[in-house]
């Protein structure tokens, strides 16, 4: 255990925040108390690109190939494997990750949504975000040879259900 002298502004300013301890310090929050529930959430994300990039992912000829299976596969690993990136998350038993993506010719942009369910005691929000930003970073990576100036955007959870906290949806578009 740390010495660390507890700082009563800091303790007011993170009221509220799970992540940190009654000075202020990071920890992983104790979720064992919790009920386990069916928990779901959705999370979008897009990445706009040049027309043309857009026609060889649509030709499937991208010279490493098929860009959006490949991204697919890397956003369903990046969920599994979210713990290991965000360093406070619980590390969950997934029971499903799906990944569309839809494609938008006349904007020349790609969404990606990633949906992930679990039963269990914390949410999947921070799995779900990380599936659709490994999937656009991969639509990025075999795609940077020929477009450098990809740009991903809108990044965010878009609905969440289940747990204490009950069900939410986003009312932006």
């Amino acid at each position: 255990m740390s010495t660390r002298k507890v700082d009563k502004d800091a303790t007011a300013e993170n009221s509220g925040l799970t992540h940190f301890d009654e000075a202020g310090q990071a920890h992983m929050v104790d979720v064992g108390a919790k009920n386990e529930t069916h928990r779901v959430a959705v999370a979008t994300g897009t990445i706009r690109m040049k027309p043309e990039t857009l026609a060889i992912i649509q030709s499937g000829t991208a010279k490493k190939g098929d860009v959006l299976g490949v991204a697919r596969i890397a956003a369903i690993m990046g969920a599994k494997r979210t713990s290991d990136l965000i360093p406070l998350c619980h590390p969950l038993a997934l029971t499903r990750v799906a990944v569309d993506f839809d494609v938008n010719a006349e904007s020349s942009e790609i969404a990606c949504t990633a949906q992930v369910e679990t039963f269990g005691k914390t949410g999947v929000e921070m799995e779900a975000l990380t599936a659709v930003q490994v999937g656009l970073l991969t639509v990025y990576d075999m795609c940077k040879a020929v477009d450098r100036g990809m740009i991903i955007t809108h990044v965010r959870v878009s609905e969440k259900r289940g747990g204490k906290s009950g069900d939410w949806a986003s009312d932006q578009d």
